[in-house]
């Protein structure tokens, strides 16, 4: 007779020890991907899921590879020459041009974390009550002091923990009533037309899915794992080994992001375009529309899901920040490091985060301030693509970085494809 109870907690135990590698598996990729999915990028799919329904699923399924592409390279990038991207771009840049890139990085990251504070603070306001001002304020100076006193190795971990915030949006979509097959058809079969607000909407979506800070942060991250790898004595440079795991942190991280994002849009379109609901204001308008049609389960867990988010991205989006500053101008710089060992450093997280809270108080609009952020990390992105394929296309990079044929050539089309979505933004903005 087999002793069924012993088994199964064996069994038990395996799956805990499986889930528990695959977890530290799981890095910079993971988290990079995760903040792709901020309360800016939920209001921009909650726009296109209410606006036009489940026309725009198929924009996940396009910007997956490109997005995917991009992240392997600039992390090759970081853990390869075990320094960020800025630095490897002001080696393939005139300083004028790079200065004005991260000063423009800077901007938008400001204004993109003002935009997500006012989101969390006007999404706890929904659920608790209260003033929303001062909740945005509050969740801003939770992440600014994390961020400053938990080294990295050990903030690595919360954020890695925070990304399962990301499932209630999954949880959400199976909440209400879809119609899968019309979102297969959707999906499978694009329909793009040439209308200025369909336009402005694809741009909107691939700018929040394939966005600088993004680069930047995971650049950054994969090289203080290089350098913490190579403090234990592990081999240094970027091996097919250490390729290999880049490749599937960043697929995984890219994947779980667009998967993510198309159930956003999912919900969005089951519920509020088939009700009339075409205007999208804010995430916490997202979330508060969603309550009288698909009822307080659904609301709570896409508000849940905003802050959750919010805490995620908001570190993020100031970390590279001051990685890029930080990498330009010759400071020392690393969230391993104390506060008072990296002065500069810390001074951009600060910066950005409080300038970002304060922004959050005025009156300025945040669809608004989601619009020139996006507009700002378009113009950026462009130039910052085609360096990185620069870098990596170069003969060191070749022998440096061991970026295979096919992701050079999916790199290469990403940036084309980044630099045609800032065409089709002009081009829009003037029909």
């Amino acid at each position: 007779m087999t002793n069924e109870p012993a088994q199964q907690t064996a069994q038990h135990s395996l799956n805990q020890t499986t889930l528990g590698r695959l977890f530290r598996v799981l890095g910079p990729g993971l988290i990079t991907g995760a903040a792709d999915d901020d309360p800016s990028g939920i209001a921009t799919y909650s726009q296109a899921g209410a606006q036009f329904g489940y026309g725009l699923t198929w924009t996940m399924i396009l910007t997956l590879p490109f997005m995917a592409a991009i992240q392997i390279i600039s992390a090759c990038i970081g853990w390869g020459a075990k320094s960020g991207l800025a630095r490897n771009i002001a080696a393939q840049l005139p300083k004028p041009v790079v200065y004005g890139l991260v000063g423009l990085l800077v901007v938008a990251n400001t204004i993109n974390i003002a935009a997500d504070l006012a989101a969390m603070g006007g999404s706890f306001k929904l659920v608790a009550g209260g003033p929303s001002l001062v909740y945005a304020a509050g969740f801003g100076l939770a992440c600014l002091i994390a961020e400053v006193l938990v080294p990295y190795h050990r903030y690595a971990g919360y954020l890695k923990f925070l990304t399962m915030v990301l499932f209630v949006y999954v949880i959400a979509a199976f909440s209400v009533d879809v119609p899968w097959t019309r979102v297969v058809l959707a999906t499978v079969v694009p329909h793009v037309g040439l209308s200025r607000d369909l336009l402005l909407t694809i741009v909107a979506v691939f700018g929040t899915t394939i966005s600088p800070y993004l680069f930047f942060w995971q650049a950054s991250q994969e090289a203080e794992e290089s350098r913490l790898s190579h403090r234990r004595g592990s081999r240094s440079g970027l091996s097919r080994a250490v390729f290999r795991h880049i490749s599937i942190d960043t697929w995984s991280g890219m994947l779980i992001s667009n998967l993510i994002a198309f159930f956003i849009i999912v919900t969005t379109a089951a519920t509020l375009n088939v009700h009339g609901i075409t205007h999208i204001g804010s995430a916490a308008q997202a979330a508060e529309a969603l309550r009288p049609i698909a009822g307080e389960f659904t609301f709570a867990l896409f508000a849940a899901g905003i802050i959750g988010t919010g805490l995620l991205a908001v570190p993020v989006l100031a970390g590279s920040a001051a990685y890029a500053v930080a990498e330009v101008f010759g400071l020392r710089g690393s969230l391993e490091l104390p506060a008072n060992r990296a002065i500069g450093f810390y001074s951009v997280i600060g910066a950005a985060t409080l300038a970002g809270a304060a922004l959050a108080a005025t009156t300025v609009d945040p669809i608004a301030m989601l619009f020139w952020a996006a507009v700002i990390n378009g113009f950026v992105a462009v130039p910052i693509m085609f360096a990185m394929m620069l870098i990596v296309s170069s003969e060191r990079g070749l022998r440096l970085f061991l970026i295979p044929y096919w992701l050079r050539i999916i790199g290469w089309c990403a940036a084309v494809l980044m630099a045609l979505t800032v065409l089709l933004l002009l081009y829009s903005s003037n029909m």
